[in-house]
């Protein structure tokens, strides 16, 4: 089985990171494994954690693809070097099965196409590998990213598993998006989506929910950026209003994050349901 040299990928993570990043101290880097439960919604966990999608252990590991075009995980720059590049490193430990089903137009990347790979043996450490289409990169919007995360909670519990890893893989396609931002989204729509189900579990209308951890993953100098916007999303829960687009983190943020949120209400579109909660109008 393919396997990474964890302090050889963290030295390589750290000198991309700089030469790409411009990070002034690489001791403040957060090492590979570094993982911090950010809080709990309704149940469900929300962690952030350094890691390549190819080594997460998880139920159900999501990836997100660009329609193709040659060499636009692998040509660098854009694309991140192939020691920073997850996507890469989730291709070559399928034995460059993912880039088949690209090239081949087998899976074309369309806006919120889904494809769904049992791992083979001795590949991933993730059983299931779902694949969510980004359409195309030249007209690509952040806020796409709140139906991304939409569609991978609902993927995960109509799989019925216990806990899934989500992987964005902008920036490992070359994409200069905001981070902060992309988090947050995901996060939402992840939210979103759940607080929909669990509504339709109490009116009689849902089998139970499954998921009670979702896990976004992230390089070393992309983490405190992704945890900024999550809990900016987690504050607006907490308040019950629509989240200000968060800052990167080399702007001055005091937000802190309490546990037991209650309330999944992140869009500009929502509504009172009987329930008590706030659900929120999937209309974008």
């Amino acid at each position: 089985m393919h396997r990474f040299c964890p302090q050889f990928v963290v030295g390589l993570m750290i000198l991309a990171a700089l030469v790409c990043m411009g990070a002034a101290d690489p001791t403040n880097l957060p090492a590979l494994g570094t993982r911090e439960v950010l809080g709990n919604v309704n149940g469900l966990n929300l962690e952030l954690k350094v890691q390549s999608p190819a080594e997460q252990t998880t139920e159900l590991q999501v990836v997100c693809l660009f329609e193709y075009t040659e060499g636009d995980i692998t040509t660098s720059p854009p694309a991140l070097p192939k020691e920073l590049n997850g996507l890469v490193h989730v291709d070559e430990a399928l034995n460059g099965l993912i880039t088949y089903l690209r090239q081949t137009g087998q899976f074309s990347g369309k806006s919120l196409e889904t494809l769904l790979i049992d791992s083979p043996s001795n590949t991933l450490l993730a059983p299931k590998l779902l694949l969510i289409g980004l359409g195309n990169r030249n007209i690509f919007q952040a806020d796409n990213m709140r139906f991304v995360g939409i569609t991978g909670m609902r993927e995960a519990l109509r799989l019925g598993v216990r806990n899934y890893s989500h992987a964005s893989d902008l920036k490992d396609a070359g994409i200069d998006s905001p981070t902060a931002q992309v988090a947050g989204l995901v996060i939402q729509g992840a939210l979103e989506a759940y607080a929909t189900q669990d509504f339709l579990k109490q009116k009689g209308a849902s089998a139970p929910l499954t998921v009670t951890k979702v896990t976004l993953l992230s390089g070393p100098a992309f983490f405190e950026d992704s945890k900024t916007g999550i809990q900016t999303v987690l504050k607006a829960i907490q308040t019950n209003r629509p989240p200000s687009p968060a800052p990167q983190a080399n702007q001055s943020s005091s937000t802190q994050v309490k546990r037991g949120c209650q309330t999944p209400s992140t869009s500009t579109c929502s509504q009172n349901i009987p329930n008590g909660r706030t659900q929120i109008d999937p209309s974008p």
